[in-house]
């Protein structure tokens, strides 16, 4: 992998990764730009002990342009955008309008191609294994930032979702804070441990493996599986079988392997309701351990991969119970979703 590191011309930081060593970027940023003023600040609820992020300057931020106007794609054809270079494999920057920004973290926007019309799961198992190294690179340059306790590599995909761009792309948080789900886990993890003396994710992980009926697939390295008590109608786990606490210390071998599984779990996302059903909106997100934490070596990297779709043309809204509350009530029994994610595999 080659890293380049150069600057938009409002000064955020941009960096292209590249398979090959031999690639050369030189491209300038030639648009007028003025840096943007976004100063975001952290408030406490009183109430809950969660901090919440308050960026009044992201109502500005580009909805829904024209696929002529796709801010990600390359600056080609007389079109000026975010990425100066005619074409990019993996391109990593600070997004303009951040929600943690002005010395409280960072946001950045990991764009996985330079095609417009491509998605994640039409990406070569290559292409995936430099999109993970990226994710792991910023994962180790973010969390040396002062302030950051918390690397969140994580994608969007669909309106459904709330995206406002459609171009292929993830985004990077350094949250100045342990975010809420991360917390909880980290109590359970302590909890679990006064009480019986071992790890939670290590017997999660084996309950399901000798449970087998919500697992979906099973490689060497790797284990995906449909959770016990699962929050979304078709929502997936994916575990490295060596726990670890984050990107950085997977192994040579779990880092092969990962392009080839993720990629299959994606496609069969897109399989669950058919064939005539527009691509299915979901959401990809990697949960490390906090890098502050004396106790991080008990966290257990993993993906959570699931979709607010829950059956054909019907969407699962967090109404009442779950927004109010916080309370979630499943549509879908997920030893029913995990039959319907083995039966849309690969032939």
């Amino acid at each position: 992998m080659k890293k380049t590191v150069a600057t938009l011309a409002d000064g955020r930081e941009l960096i292209y990764y590249d398979s090959g060593d031999d690639t050369v970027r030189t491209a300038v940023d030639p648009r007028p730009l003025t840096p943007v003023v976004s100063r975001s600040e952290i408030r406490r609820d009183a109430l809950t002990g969660d901090d919440v992020a308050v960026a009044s300057h992201r109502q500005a931020r580009t909805y829904l342009p024209p696929a002529d106007a796709c801010p990600l794609c390359p600056s080609r054809d007389g079109r000026e955008s975010e990425v100066p270079e005619e074409s990019y494999e993996v391109v990593v920057f600070e997004n303009r309008f951040p929600s943690l920004s002005g010395g409280v973290g960072r946001c950045e926007v990991v764009c996985f191609t330079d095609d417009h019309t491509a998605s994640f799961a039409d990406l070569t198992e290559e292409r995936v294994a430099l999109v993970l190294d990226a994710w792991t690179d910023r994962t180790a340059t973010l969390s040396a930032l002062p302030g950051v306790e918390q690397v969140y590599c994580f994608e969007n995909r669909g309106q459904e979702i709330g995206v406002t761009l459609p171009h292929a792309h993830g985004q990077i948080y350094a949250f100045p804070y342990v975010a809420p789900r991360t917390a909880a886990m980290r109590r359970r993890v302590d909890e679990h441990r006064a009480e019986t003396g071992r790890n939670l994710f290590d017997d999660v992980v084996a309950r399901e493996r000798a449970d087998g009926e919500r697992v979906v697939l099973e490689t060497e390295h790797w284990i995906a599986f449909v959770p016990y008590a699962a929050h979304w109608p078709y929502e997936v786990h994916l575990h490295p079988k060596r726990r670890v606490p984050d990107l950085l210390a997977l192994d040579g071998a779990a880092r092969t392997e990962f392009a080839q599984v993720y990629l299959e779990l994606l496609r069969r996302f897109d399989r669950i309701f058919g064939p005539d059903e527009p691509p299915t909106p979901y959401i990809a997100a990697w949960h490390q351990a906090p890098f502050t934490d004396g106790r991080r070596e008990d966290f257990g990297l993993h993906l959570e991969l699931f979709t607010v779709r829950r059956a054909s043309g019907k969407l699962k809204y967090l109404a009442g119970t779950e927004s109010g509350m916080g309370a979630f009530m499943n549509d879908v029994r997920p030893e029913d979703a995990a039959r319907r994610l083995r039966e849309v595999a690969s032939a």
